[in-house]
């Protein structure tokens, strides 16, 4: 079986657990939950299949019973928590506890650095800034960077990229790599969600802190149908290819940009509002 710091939905691990047990064993859902010291002979068996939740209190005795010990005990506790809080930043907050118990003890999350690297801002900008600034410090990256950051984030971002793969050191200088990080487990849209708040803000910044000549901001207001929307956003998702790819045959880097992209709803549909008056 899988060490716990591969998973991150406490149910899918207690589900392989007792999978793995009664593979070898004549276990039973009944002694899984007497172990555990809960009554109800299925009640395990709900919370792996999502038709009830674990308590704190019931994560710690669920824990103790798969033998969980030490910092997989705490890790399996996180997961509980990762998994049913209710907002993005409770369940940001939660992953990175959980990355800090693997970190600590030298083990790997999966997706992890993936989460790491789009967690800030600074990742993506420093790779793009160092290796266009061969034997800078990383107080001199520090200081072209628009947005407020400090020599030692600079720092520390380098080193983690560097481990990770995203950038090479060659003596005083650094170069990008072909490698990309890209998370496919359910943690990925809220690290990206907070990635795109961030930058979305700073968007909102641009409008009155650059002059028109160094920022390009347009939008339209349109009515269309689900059809329509499905052909603008493939059009958008080739539109941002191309982009990508003048950036890659680039001839030099003079600044770092960032481009969003965004086409949201300004009104409901006249259903969602019918439903809306029904409720």
């Amino acid at each position: 079986m899988k060490p716990v710091t591969e998973y991150q939905d406490y149910r899918v691990y207690m589900q392989d657990y007792y999978n793995e047990r009664k593979r070898v064993s004549s276990f039973s859902w009944r002694e899984f939950t007497r172990a555990s010291g809960f009554t109800s002979p299925t009640y395990l068996k709900l919370v792996c299949e999502g038709k009830t939740r674990l308590s704190p209190l019931g994560a710690e005795k669920v824990g103790a019973a798969m033998h969980l010990a030490g910092f997989e005990l705490e890790y399996f506790k996180s997961m509980v928590t990762y998994c049913h809080a209710k907002t993005d930043q409770e369940r940001k907050n939660a992953y990175e506890g959980m990355l800090e118990l693997a970190h600590n003890n030298k083990v790997k999350v999966v997706d992890g650095e993936a989460f790491q690297y789009f967690e800030s801002w600074i990742h993506p900008v420093v790779r793009e800034l160092a290796p266009v600034m061969p034997g800078a410090t990383p107080g001199e990256i520090a200081r072209r960077c628009c947005h407020e950051v400090t020599a030692a984030e600079v720092r520390e971002s380098l080193d983690f990229m560097v481990k990770t793969g995203l950038l090479k050191r060659k003596g005083f200088a650094y170069e990008q790599t072909d490698k990309h990080l890209k998370g496919a487990s359910d943690v990925m849209p809220v690290v990206l969600r907070s990635m795109h708040r961030e930058m979305g803000s700073f968007g909102t910044e641009a409008i009155e802190r650059y002059a028109p000549s160094e920022r390009n901001i347009t939008g339209l207001t349109m009515g269309i149908s689900a059809e329509d929307y499905e052909k603008i956003v493939q059009e958008l998702d080739a539109c941002r290819k191309r982009i990508a790819q003048i950036a890659l045959n680039s001839r030099g880097t003079e600044r770092v940009y960032r481009l969003n992209l965004q086409l949201f709803p300004l009104t409901w549909r006249e259903e969602d509002v019918v439903d809306k008056e029904n409720t």
